[in-house]
């Protein structure tokens, strides 16, 4: 946490905004963890496919959807075009890369409170390990995904895909160093 002291949200957006580390947490500043190289290129990696599955997905996007509670998720993604700069609806999907300073009940946390507010899907993907879950809304808990997401427009997105494309630009970036 940025500080122990509560905020509003409107000193959060006053003092934040071109923050992109923080997100708000029913008061508190709370600041993501850093994402590695490979955080960040499963995140971009993972925003394309979205996009190929007829989403229109993006990055590091503030969920503007409650007034006590403002994620910025690693990959959101949508079927319908946001109008405004920022959802103030609930949207399809989210997805969160895990970083080495995340910790399993923080994104579990998270997870839920994204289904609290009415994400349809959230899916968590550990890039070292190349796992990943879809967070569960009737039990409230991960479920680890064995072969493809299946995303709710009915596409469907295999592991192997997601793991291998990884893989191939992680490996076209060192052999152009």
């Amino acid at each position: 946490m940025a500080g122990t002291t509560l905020i509003s949200l409107e000193q959060y957006h006053d003092r934040y905004s071109n923050e992109h580390r923080f997100e708000y947490w029913f008061g508190a500043v709370v600041r993501k963890p850093a994402p590695t190289w490979l955080h960040s290129i499963l995140q971009a990696l993972l925003a394309e496919l979205f996009t190929k599955a007829g989403y229109i997905a993006g990055s590091e996007l503030d969920l503007r959807i409650g007034r006590n509670w403002e994620p910025r998720p690693d990959v959101a993604a949508t079927l319908q075009p946001i109008t405004e700069p920022y959802p103030t609806k609930p949207i399809e999907l989210v997805a969160e890369v895990l970083s080495p300073d995340d910790t399993i009940p923080k994104i579990e946390e998270k997870c839920s409170l994204y289904s609290q507010i009415g994400i349809g899907q959230t899916f968590v993907f550990d890039p070292e390990h190349k796992w990943a879950w879809e967070w569960n809304h009737e039990q409230s808990s991960l479920e680890r995904i064995a072969i493809q997401l299946a995303l709710q427009n009915g596409a469907q997105i295999p592991l192997p895909e997601i793991w291998s494309g990884l893989e191939r630009r992680v490996k076209s970036r060192q052999s152009s160093t």
